[in-house]
This record gives structure tokens, C-alpha cells and sequence, in this order.
């Protein structure tokens, strides 16, 4: 299974608690309609000024997969939403190793 992490920093005027509502409540709508998308999970930090906001966890069965969800008309439009909203996003593909 391939994981994409996503870090994101709100955008400049967003304050923590707005980014924390948009995060979890609204741009959680676009990933649900994300084509191939097998786990979705958003953790906001505390707010103590770290350098991102949330850390964004998506779950595709392969590289295929993630490049048809993104390729999307509904990965096009949860990119459009996320940059809206954000100053920074960083993505890491990765694949998970569960330890515990």
C-alpha cells in the first residue's frame, strides 16, 4: 500500500483555529470523493508555531492509483482547495512498515 504524507502550513490571514475547522471539516469532503483513496487521516498540531499545521495521511493501493485519484477532476479540485488554504504543502510518498 503507498501512503502519501502531506504537511501543510495555513495560509497567511488563516488563523490556527480556522485552518483546524478547513482541514478537518471541509477539505476532508474532497478527499472523500478522491477515486482509489482506501484510508484518509488528518492530525492538526497544537498550535505552538511548528513549521506546518496538519499532517495529512492518504491511502492508495499503488502509484497508479494515486496518479488517476490526483488526475481527477476531484484531485484537481482537493489541489485547488489545498492551495487556497495553505502556504506550504510538502508530499512524501511513502510505503508504510507497521511495527507494533
Amino acid at each position: 500500500m503507498l501512503k502519501v504524507v502531506s504537511l501543510l502550513k495555513r495560509a497567511e490571514g488563516l488563523s490556527h483555529e480556522e485552518f483546524a475547522k478547513w482541514v478537518v471539516e471541509d477539505h476532508v469532503e474532497f478527499a472523500r470523493k478522491l477515486p482509489g483513496l482506501r484510508k484518509y487521516t488528518v492530525s492538526v498540531t497544537n498550535g505552538d508555531g511548528g513549521a506546518y499545521d496538519s499532517v495529512n495521511e492518504l491511502y492508495f493501493d499503488d502509484e497508479d492509483a494515486r496518479v488517476a485519484a490526483f488526475g481527477s477532476e476531484h484531485g484537481k479540485a482537493a489541489a485547488a482547495d489545498a492551495a487556497a488554504h495553505t502556504s506550504q504543502r510538502v508530499h512524501l510518498l511513502t510505503t508504510e512498515h507497521a511495527q507494533l
